[in-house]
């Protein structure tokens, strides 16, 4: 699948009023292929106009190998989300100076979740890289609901252009 293209987002964010928010998040699902485990990683900036007029939605979907071996245990894979939410950021950074932005990831705080395994390190990663906490389960909904329904948005999207 396709990245979105930065600048015209960032274009786009610039167009947009100063009560505008923004909102990054990352999700991914493990997928196996001919028996090689890959990850898919959706990225969503959710564009949320004035704070108050609906929201405008650019995403993309990446797929890679996934070196986790352990399913309960994902520690790899989540923390590649972060890596790659933080640096949509840093790409981003220009434009969300002076603005109301998030950062959500799709992990969970509780031990019955496997992505409770990175939270302390994922939370301390997004404050180091982009200077702000970031927001996880069951308050982070452009990670938990955008880039996580985001995958068969785009899916379906390419199939109806087949």
């Amino acid at each position: 699948m396709k990245k979105f293209d930065v600048d015209k987002v960032k274009e786009f964010i610039l167009d947009q009023g100063p009560d505008t928010k923004i909102y990054l998040g990352a999700d991914s699902e493990r997928i196996r292929i001919d028996g090689v485990w890959y990850a898919d990683y959706a990225l969503a900036v959710v564009v949320h106009i004035d704070g108050c007029h609906g929201c405008k939605i650019f995403g993309y979907v990446e797929r890679e190998i996934d070196y986790d071996h352990k399913k309960s245990k994902p520690a790899m894979r989540l923390m590649s989300e972060v890596y790659k939410v933080s640096e949509l950021f840093q790409n981003m950074s220009d434009v969300l100076e002076d603005r109301h932005v998030e950062v959500h990831l799709d992990l969970n705080k509780s031990d019955l979740h496997g992505s409770s395994c990175v939270v302390n390190q994922a939370i301390g990663y997004i404050k180091g890289t982009c200077n702000m906490t970031p927001m996880v389960k069951p308050d982070a909904p452009a990670a938990s609901f955008c880039a996580d329904r985001l995958k068969r948005i785009l899916a379906e999207q390419e199939l109806a252009e087949v």
